[in-house]
């Protein structure tokens, strides 16, 4: 998980080509691209992710035993069935989409079975669902369009039964309308401040050296937990990040390298990253860490529709004793400083510190500065 200091830092020299992405001119074309879907895992298709420990539908969540991936599907090899477990319950699964505000959007997906309903929530406005009391035989496609109020940056789209019936089946979901900007990338944080950031990735050591450094000396750190540890021990995570400025943000689910998986998967590996972080701690991340530091305009795409305003990387190593900058010279303000909780992470902090404070610097909150 932790790869070398070499690898990551040498990423570094790749992905700084992706801030001429959002200028570089479209390539010629005779006719408009398809609209694309902005839904998560639209298909069913994507298997269930590595060390996903919260849910069996990658992109959608649905109370236990509700939902569940089926082999009886309209197209492909999959498709989700919904089952209301009691006669108190619809059903309900959902999946949350960033959406750009004042924005007309369409919502669709065929269904199977009897009383389907599908709609959308958070939009701004009232929107009633579109639903069926049977399909018959058959499937039938259901649709229902809002567009976004002034303030609005996601809503939650839903799919259910109805209580006391029989299971539906749902497959091939479409949202179309206009994508969300790409997130922006970075790998230091412009800034006369004299300030550097101290970022702690995975989450697989969670030693109490560490926590009590960051406790004593109240250190503004953004953690960039996985899933799984996160899960194993939650309240940890919520006490390295207690002092002011600090944050916990996405690094994905299962730790691949992005850029070799799909727009789908990878839109997956962060929305259901930024789902678990969302439950276990009540708060929505904004930032995303690409394992590896591997970017490309997919990921960056990938990540605003998961709400993400930035994709970051790191300009110093400082993990298990390494102390590599990506620059000439000692640390500069805007620095952002990579670590991981490994065993050594106290020593870590202390030689980061050390450094910072040799360069005439102070470890600041990393999301007040992000722009």
């Amino acid at each position: 998980m932790i790869g070398s200091a070499r690898r990551r830092l040498a990423a570094l020299a790749a992905t700084a080509a992706l801030a001429s992405l959002a200028t570089a001119p479209a390539a010629h074309a005779d006719a408009p691209a398809p609209a694309p879907n902005l839904a998560t895992n639209p298909g069913f298709e994507i298997p269930t992710l590595p060390l996903a420990d919260w849910g069996s539908v990658p992109g959608w969540h649905c109370a236990p035993g509700e939902g569940a991936v089926t082999a009886a599907a309209r197209t492909g090899g999959a498709a989700l069935a919904i089952t209301p477990a009691s006669a108190d319950s619809t059903g309900r699964c959902t999946q949350t989409l960033a959406v750009r505000p004042n924005t007309a959007y369409t919502y669709r997906a065929w269904v199977h079975g009897s009383y389907a309903f599908l709609g959308a929530s958070g939009t701004g406005h009232d929107v009633p669902p579109a639903w069926t009391a049977s399909t018959g035989d058959g499937w039938q496609q259901l649709s229902t369009s809002f567009t976004t109020g002034a303030a609005t940056t996601s809503v939650q789209l839903y799919v259910h039964g109805w209580y006391g019936q029989g299971p539906v089946a749902v497959d091939d979901v479409s949202v179309t309308g206009d994508s969300p900007a790409p997130a922006a990338f970075a790998a230091d944080v412009p800034t006369t401040d004299r300030v550097v950031f101290l970022t702690v990735d995975d989450g697989w050591f969670r030693t109490p050296e560490a926590a009590q450094l960051i406790a004593d000396r109240k250190l503004p750190v953004t953690v960039f937990p996985l899933p799984m540890p996160e899960g194993f021990e939650p309240d940890y995570f919520s006490r390295v990040t207690a002092a002011p400025g600090s944050a916990i943000e996405d690094h994905s689910v299962s730790h691949r390298d992005l850029t070799t998986l799909s727009p789908a998967e990878q839109q997956a590996e962060i929305c259901d990253a930024r789902d678990a972080v969302t439950a276990h701690y009540g708060t929505v991340p904004t930032v995303f860490r690409p394992p590896y530091f591997a970017v490309d305009a997919d990921v960056l795409q990938a990540a605003a529709n998961c709400g993400m305003t930035h994709v970051l990387t790191a300009s110093a190593d400082f993990t298990s004793g390494a102390s590599t900058i990506a620059h000439p010279g000692g640390l500069q303000p805007g620095d952002v400083i990579i670590m991981h909780f490994t065993d050594t992470l106290a020593d870590d902090l202390r030689r980061a510190l050390d450094a910072a404070e040799q360069a005439g610097l102070r470890p600041a909150a990393l999301t007040d500065h992000l722009r």
